[in-house]
């Protein structure tokens, strides 16, 4: 009778924390300003779930696309399992993004009206699920880049001038 009591615990144990990050695209944070942002499933099959797993993603160059009121995750790059053989997956396929029509409508309107795009920044793992988080980001003009990096260095400055004294 204890280990149904057993079997509870360890599979609360098991899940670890409650979101594991695998990927983050940290070159978006640089070139976009991010405005918004969205958390969303995707469909995967079962070797690029395993793929994911190992951390073998790359979303540096990926975006999303609305076709026909569903959103697409496009040139999202996900290795090959070796161990899938014949039954494993294209590498650059489009891949369906799973958000409620009203988040659709809601993230698709301010994207095409203000000629903002959706970039995923991070993927991640949560209750052993893949989910994707999407920014709705407006693109960052060359001396907006360089005023950025302008404030970061005089903030880390300060810091460190802070530290010594």
């Amino acid at each position: 009778m204890a280990s149904p009591n057993n079997k509870s615990k360890s599979s609360k144990d098991s899940s670890g924390p409650e979101r594991q990050i695998v990927c983050t695209n940290r070159r978006a944070r640089h070139e976009y300003d991010v405005l918004d942002e969205i958390d969303c499933g995707i469909v995967l099959t079962g070797s690029e779930v395993k793929s994911i797993r190992n951390n073998k993603i790359t979303i540096e160059e990926a975006y999303a696309r609305v076709d026909d009121h569903e959103v697409w995750l496009v040139d999202c790059d996900i290795a090959e399992y070796a161990q899938a053989s014949i039954y494993n997956h294209a590498r650059q396929r489009k891949r369906k993004l799973l958000l409620n029509r009203r988040e659709i409508r809601k993230y698709v309107e301010a994207a095409e009206s203000d000629g903002q795009t959706l970039i995923p920044l991070a993927v991640f793992f949560q209750r052993g699920l893949v989910k994707i988080r999407l920014g709705l980001c407006k693109g960052r003009k060359l001396h907006d880049k360089r005023q950025k990096l302008k404030e970061q260095d005089a903030r880390k400055e300060m810091r460190e001038a802070k530290a010594r004294r």
